[in-house]
């Protein structure tokens, strides 16, 4: 049986805030080195998938740029597999998408090219490691129109999720997506195995049905399951997390620091394959300070710093004297001395001038603080936890010398888009 892969990687990810202000959600940098959809990515190629797409749309530079011809993946081939990107285009019959079914159906002419037998379907934006072969045999031994991967997630969070009903051997009786009241744990994960006509047809019929949300989730996947499909729910217990929102993203990089961690990283066999650049090694000076962190290539950590419970991604620089706690700091961003960083996330070519004391450690409330992409930060400046600074802003972007928790800087500089 041949199958093809398709990864849906248009995703805005409003949720992430500034995280994605320039970037779809699956490229959002995770663990120091990675890439959100490395996951899918490297799980299809370690699971013997070579044959993928990608269906981008929002913000798709960063993500192009990182897949690139896919070698990395072992993905560049021109013949037999590889990987190929698709986004939206104007033609008379398609447009932007509107939903992740219509980004697969207006796709569907080259999703088909080759005659695969089945389709798997993938988030772009879930961190995991799942060998999708035993899923593809489970579809094939109960002869499924589709069966799609469950996981069960602690109650009080199960109403993000499509919530899953089943009966005897997994057969999928209910389906309802993102209840309000969830009325199990039982979730859906958003990995499909599709038998290609029967996908075909469905994503057909909703096209033609103008009151449909055109999603796989408010439309296919009910519809099919109320009129009598033969869908199936295939059981996963290994690590899997949504990292949608800012405290779910924080929260991940935290677990990571386990003793053990939920997910092993170092997983020889099960290797988590990203693009990368040639760094130096990192640099720890006498007198400083790291526990239980993950720190990547070229960082360096002068004397008298303190990195504790963190993520260093490439290129980052701890000046003397600098405190790091419980945060996640984004590719060569500099952090001058005497500074204060405690949970808070702050994105790629930062710069926090000295004496910056931005969030907190302190509190059973869990507020995150972030600095988007390319901020500058004038010396002595306080962010409270909880507060903001957006891309792009520059020391003079700043009325007063302390954001508040519910606060927001902008730069002032025109024109920008927000």
């Amino acid at each position: 049986m041949k199958t093809r892969a398709i990864i849906l990687a248009g995703g805005e990810g409003t949720r992430l805030g500034v995280l994605t202000a320039k970037r779809t959600k699956p490229a959002v940098p995770f663990a120091g080195k990675y890439r959100i959809i490395d996951f899918p990515l490297s799980n299809c190629v370690n699971s013997n998938i070579f044959d993928l797409m990608i269906i981008a749309q929002y913000r798709p530079h960063s993500l192009i740029e990182h897949i690139g011809a896919g070698g990395p993946w072992d993905l560049n081939r021109d013949f037999t597999g590889g990987v190929r990107i698709y986004t939206p285009y104007k033609a008379r019959s398609s447009d932007w998408f509107v939903g992740t079914a219509d980004a697969v159906q207006q796709n569907f002419s080259f999703i088909k090219r080759g005659d695969p037998d089945l389709i798997l379907i993938l988030s772009g934006d879930h961190v995991y490691s799942m060998n999708y072969e035993p899923m593809i045999q489970f579809h094939m031994e109960h002869q499924a129109d589709l069966t799609m991967a469950v996981i069960q997630v602690p109650l009080e969070e199960a109403s993000r999720f499509g919530i899953v009903g089943v009966g005897q051997d997994w057969r999928v009786t209910s389906f309802v997506e993102k209840p309000a009241n969830p009325p199990s744990n039982l979730v859906n994960m958003g990995v499909y195995v599709f038998t290609r006509s029967l996908l075909d047809r469905m994503l057909w019929e909703d096209h033609q049905n103008h009151s449909s949300n055109h999603d796989f989730g408010k439309n296919i996947i009910p519809n099919l399951v109320n009129n009598g499909g033969k869908v199936y729910a295939y059981p996963y217990t290994g690590y899997w997390v949504d990292v949608g929102t800012t405290a779910s993203y924080w929260q991940a990089h935290m677990e990571l620091l386990q003793s053990p961690p939920p997910m092993n990283m170092n997983n020889r066999s099960w290797i988590i394959h990203t693009r990368t650049e040639e760094r130096p090694p990192v640099l720890v000076a006498r007198g400083a300070t790291v526990e239980d962190s993950l720190i990547c290539d070229g960082c360096v950590i002068e004397p008298g710093a303190r990195v504790i419970r963190s993520i260093l991604s490439p290129g980052v620089v701890v000046r003397a004297g600098t405190n790091v706690c419980e945060s996640i700091i984004l590719t060569d961003t500099l952090l001058e001395s005497n500074c204060f960083v405690e949970r808070s996330i702050l994105d790629k070519r930062v710069k926090v001038a000295e004496n910056t004391h931005i969030g907190s450690c302190e509190g059973a409330e869990l507020k995150i603080s972030m600095v988007g992409k390319n901020s500058i930060l004038p010396p002595n400046l306080v962010i409270d936890p909880g507060g903001v600074v957006f891309t792009d802003v520059i020391p003079s972007d700043f009325a007063s010398s302390r954001v508040g928790g519910q606060e927001t800087v902008y730069t002032r500089r025109l024109p920008y888009e927000i």
